[in-house]
């Protein structure tokens, strides 16, 4: 599950890749500083697209909520639901039926822009993180789902069935957040689309050809450690778990 990401891009380069304005010139300041890694289960802030208005990126706090909810409600939410997985991921395979995203499907979908994400790799019984982003070090749209809580946007990264690269890495749950297709980001967030077009954007694969991967510190995963850091995109070799070139 895609629980940890990297957002180094500065704000311009998203308005640019996506083809989008800031919500509010005075984030730029807050969003143009490079986050290495973001742990979803601290819920960041991130910047979104939301089908509403997708033209604007906006702030949005990493954990979708229900929209029974208050703003007030949010932070006692996140601590009930963190055995879910804290909002942060939804099974795509469920959207349409469960509680929380057959609400948003239609007609709240979103674009989350990151640098990268992180998976584990499991090796007799002890997980490797590895990263994983564009070869060419463009943003990648990961698709989303997204409800309004008072003045909050929250949100869910959409999860699907591992292609075979992502089977290698992430080989224990062998799944894998939903990455868009440049040419499918307008698509996704039309509001003409019927169920049938919707999966069918899910089942698209990104082009494998088009991604690296490759394993980083272990810092990754301890809550002792402030791995927020450069470093931690740094290549790390693990030869235990050397069984495949990325």
């Amino acid at each position: 599950m895609c629980f940890h990401t990297s957002t180094i891009h500065k704000t311009r380069k998203l308005e640019e890749h996506f083809k989008v304005k800031i919500s509010d010139d005075n984030l730029r300041p807050i969003f143009d500083k490079p986050n290495y890694h973001l742990n979803g289960f601290a819920h960041p802030n991130m910047l979104v697209i939301p089908q509403e208005k997708v033209e604007l990126i906006a702030p949005a706090v990493w954990g979708i909520v229900p929209n029974n909810k208050s703003s007030n409600q949010i932070k006692e939410y996140y601590k009930e639901a963190v055995r879910y997985g804290g909002g942060l991921n939804a099974r795509s395979e469920k959207i349409f039926n469960h509680f929380i995203y057959k609400e948003s499907v239609m007609e709240n979908r979103c674009i989350i822009p990151v640098t990268g994400f992180f998976e584990p790799h499991d090796h007799k019984k002890k997980k490797y993180p590895f990263y994983i982003q564009n070869k060419e070090k463009q943003p990648l749209g990961l698709a989303g789902l997204y409800n309004v809580i008072d003045t909050y946007i929250t949100f869910t990264i959409l999860t699907k069935e591992a292609s075979p690269l992502f089977e290698k890495i992430h080989n224990l749950k062998k799944r894998q957040p939903v990455i868009l297709n440049e040419s499918d980001y307008k698509d996704w967030l039309s509001p003409d689309l019927k169920e049938k077009n919707i999966n069918d954007l899910i089942l698209e694969n990104y082009s494998e050809s088009k991604l690296e991967a490759y394993s980083v510190s272990k810092d990754l995963f301890s809550p002792k450690v402030d791995s927020n850091q450069p470093e931690i995109l740094n290549y790390v070799e693990f030869p235990e778990i050397e069984i495949f070139n990325l």
